[in-house]
């Protein structure tokens, strides 16, 4: 390349999610991840979609099943301790599963209350029953990151496409970003441990992410106890934080010991926006504000 003439420089790693720009230097965007933990209540869903919205978030997201195609048929017939009784794995995920009318329910609130809504399809008919909502994003579980079809599926769905990374390998996570549009991909750094204790976060991960994916955002999906490191991780550049959300850690289910409540969730939205007021620009200078302090304490010019 001749000495005068420069590359063009990356472009911007900002990706539209409905109407919301999310990356550099854009609000982070923040997610209440309800999935699965309304057990199969529709009054309990909707609560908890009114509850988030309250809390400040920018979106909830579900999690969406084909019971029969993602659940492994030789988890099928163990039997499972559930608050309706001893049943099957499969008559679990079939219990617990929404449906049609249910999803049109979220919707309308949703589309009331001026929040996005989306969901974590697990297989190809699910993806294609979300497209009739028209969602501002798919959102690929960490347990679906090596799914070739899903990927390939979301791709061609058209919205933005956010990928969970947890228990993958750095091979895993390249395989997966060169399946999917990287101008329509948003990464999220996670751990699947549920939930995950504070040494196995590694969230320098975050950059090490951005920096082998340039112009494409990197954001976290926490599941650990306690608010402080999703607010770090915003620190550590993360454009977008979800947290799985619940307005009790005491009801039953896998995901809820992992969850935030009302309360939390409303304190993280706030911390994560005092911490992005608070990041500046990067230049030294001599706020007004301590010009009194100076002229009272200094001695020397």
């Amino acid at each position: 390349m001749a000495d005068d003439v420069k590359a063009a420089p990356e472009a911007p790693a900002v990706v539209q999610v409905g109407g919301r720009a999310v990356g550099a230097g854009e609000p982070t965007y923040v997610i209440a991840e309800i999935g699965i933990n309304h057990n199969g209540s529709l009054e309990l869903a909707l609560e908890m979609v009114q509850r988030a919205h309250a809390a400040g978030v920018d979106a909830v997201k579900f999690q969406k099943r084909t019971p029969e195609i993602a659940t492994p048929r030789d988890q099928w017939d163990k039997l499972r301790e559930t608050p309706w009784g001893e049943m099957t794995y499969i008559d679990y995920r079939r219990r617990v599963e929404f449906g049609e009318a249910e999803y049109q329910a979220i919707d309308r609130r949703c589309r009331e209350l001026g929040l996005d809504w989306f969901a974590s399809p697990w297989d190809v008919p699910s993806l294609e029953f979300l497209a009739q909502f028209d969602p501002p994003a798919v959102k690929i579980a960490s347990a679906c990151l090596t799914d070739a079809e899903l990927l390939a599926a979301a791709k061609a769905a058209g919205p933005a496409v956010i990928l969970s990374t947890g228990m993958s390998s750095w091979e895993q996570i390249e395989r997966a970003v060169a399946q999917l549009d990287r101008g329509r991909l948003i990464l999220c750094h996670a751990t699947s441990t549920y939930p995950a204790p504070p040494d196995q976060l590694n969230l320098r991960v975050i950059r090490t992410l951005a920096a082998a994916f340039p112009g494409v955002p990197v954001g976290y999906s926490g599941h650990e106890v306690g608010l402080s490191t999703s607010v770090a991780a915003v620190a550590l550049g993360a454009c977008m934080v979800e947290r799985h959300f619940t307005l009790d850690r005491s009801m039953w289910g896998s995901d809820q010991a992992a969850s935030v409540e009302p309360g939390g969730m409303a304190r993280l939205v706030r911390d994560i926006r005092a911490v992005e007021q608070s990041m500046g620009d990067g230049v030294k200078r001599v706020y007004p504000s301590e010009l009194a302090a100076a002229a009272r304490l200094r001695r020397h010019v």
